[in-house]
């Protein structure tokens, strides 16, 4: 008996929630399926799953045990991957992560156009406004933004970002617009999830803590309240493209804008990318190439 015996079945039952659904994944029956489990169990002296006649779920120790198998079977389909042609098709689980707007808009249509080209490959999506923990948290890659300082992870730059403060005609003619940086103290400031506003000045980076009776943490609802005319916001160039370019919002001090972010690819694998890593890193660079604003 293999000491690999029923982590695949108890994988795939987990992540199917029923056994049937898990047998066909596998092309097994029910009842093998079934009989690797209970003989996983066992071995192991732990209940993994809780069994009723509607649903699985898992114990604690089961979810334990999910989470540390999926990274044994991500491994060992990796390390027989690398030792094949490099024509393989991405095979195996891809667990991915990014912030919601930017994902929503962005990121999503992208992978899923790749898991269309790539049906042997499963992605999980985790859209989070959290910096999660890509190493022990399990994932293969992430999207992030900006200043980069985890020294674990490798990163690729796929595309930029731009900050961009702004507001409504109707607030500006009642409030005018500011003319320097001093200025937006005196201004209602709409506050997102960043504590600090970025700026240009003197050929240096400064930043300013923006001041306002109005804060909320999504993006979208920022940019509601600058076309509502309730004050000014800075907010990336994606969020405020259509309403600049219509005239709903004014671009305001833009020669103290600062620099662009980097959009990066961040991944936990310093010394060998898992070819299904490396061909979603290049194929999200060649899409944000063709989707992010200019």
């Amino acid at each position: 008996m293999s000491r690999w015996d029923g982590i695949d079945e108890f994988t795939a039952v987990a992540e199917q929630a029923s056994f049937s659904a898990a047998a066909r994944r596998l092309g097994l029956s029910t009842s093998a399926v079934s009989r690797e489990i209970a003989r996983l169990e066992d071995r192991l002296q732990t209940r993994l799953l809780h069994r009723t006649t509607r649903r699985v779920e898992l114990t604690d120790a089961g979810r334990d045990f999910l989470a540390r198998c999926r990274r044994l079977i991500d491994e060992r389909d990796e390390a027989l991957a690398a030792v094949q042609p490099d024509d393989q098709a991405p095979r195996g689980l891809l667990r991915m992560t990014c912030s919601v707007s930017y994902g929503e808009r962005f990121i999503a249509p992208a992978v899923n156009a790749f898991a269309r080209q790539n049906p042997e490959l499963r992605i999980e999506l985790d859209l989070d406004n959290r910096l999660r923990d890509l190493v022990g948290d399990g994932y293969d890659l992430a999207v992030r933004f900006g200043h980069l300082t985890d020294s674990r992870l490798m990163a690729r730059r796929l595309a930029s970002r731009r900050l961009i403060l702004c507001a409504s005609p109707d607030y500006l003619a009642r409030r005018g617009a500011p003319r320097d940086l001093s200025e937006i103290a005196s201004h209602d400031g709409l506050i997102g999830s960043a504590e600090h506003w970025r700026f240009t000045e003197a050929g240096r980076e400064v930043s300013l803590r923006p001041t306002g009776r109005w804060r909320c943490n999504s993006g979208a609802a920022v940019l509601d309240a600058a076309l509502q005319g309730l004050g000014l916001c800075q907010l990336p160039d994606f969020y405020v493209a259509e309403a600049l370019a219509s005239g709903a919002l004014v671009s305001l001090l833009d020669d103290q804008r600062p620099p662009d972010e980097g959009v990066w690819a961040v991944h936990p694998h310093p010394r060998h990318v898992p070819p299904k890593v490396r061909a979603m890193i290049d194929w999200l660079h060649e899409s944000l190439a063709q989707r992010s604003p200019a």
